[in-house]
């Protein structure tokens, strides 16, 4: 009898995939710190610039969070306005800006990150405990694959 091509293994890999990250950012998105103060794409735009040295141009900025440019600039928008980020114009490129921790994003970033660094011991590292490097491994090679320009 043949295999339907919705029974191909790696549908259910990928399945798997998308279900535990969605599980996981469920459960992220209901920590302390993690509210209408500080929604999880904010958070997100924090912890990557806290992660580049306070600042990145909003365009790399724009492509590590998985945002158009307009979608992110909106979404600095906000950011800016609440005093977490502010903006900083390039020097030597007139059209491009940098997006810019603020000494209060930096507050705000680590008090929500006792929280989040937990739900990842229990959520990841409990579950797989030794197998965290082999996950590692693996998500570095698929993301590098998927953006092989980036890194």
């Amino acid at each position: 009898m043949a295999k339907e091509p919705w029974d191909d293994p790696r549908i259910t890999t990928f399945g798997m995939l998308l279900e535990a990250h969605d599980a996981l950012l469920c459960q992220m998105a209901g920590l302390p710190g993690l509210d209408a103060q500080l929604p999880m794409t904010w958070f997100e735009v924090l912890l990557r610039l806290a992660r580049s040295g306070g600042e990145l141009r909003m365009a790399e900025l724009a492509a590590q969070v998985r945002l158009s440019t307009s979608g992110l600039t909106r979404l600095i928008d906000r950011i800016e306005a609440a005093g977490l980020v502010e903006r900083r114009h390039c020097t030597e490129d007139r059209r491009g800006s940098f997006a810019v921790l603020t000494p209060g994003g930096q507050d705000l970033l680590r008090q929500a990150l006792p929280a989040h660094i937990d739900a990842i011991e229990r959520l990841v590292v409990g579950p797989l405990g030794d197998d965290v490097p082999v996950l590692e491994d693996l998500l570095r090679r698929l993301r590098d694959n998927a953006h092989p320009a980036s890194h």
